[in-house]
């Protein structure tokens, strides 16, 4: 999986845009994934600080994190 696949999973999911970004950085309260130095970030954006950082070596690893985190936190 890759960061194409996951947002097109996420959409499939009808999660709303807002609730995540696909691009890093720190927006309010949204869970992140992003590229940093050759490495894959998964964290949890509050107040313009990273909390529950966790970080990966390839890309498929830490998509398949997101979108299992994704899933438990927005259960329908």
């Amino acid at each position: 999986m890759n960061i194409l696949e996951l947002s097109f999973e996420l959409e499939k999911l009808k999660i709303p845009k807002d609730e995540y970004s696909l691009v890093g950085g720190l927006p309010n309260e949204a869970m992140c994934i992003a590229n940093e130095n050759n490495k894959w970030e998964v964290y949890y954006s509050e107040r313009g600080r990273k909390s529950s950082l966790k970080i990966f070596e390839d890309e498929k690893d830490a998509c398949i994190y997101f979108l299992d985190t994704m899933k438990c936190l927005y259960k329908k």
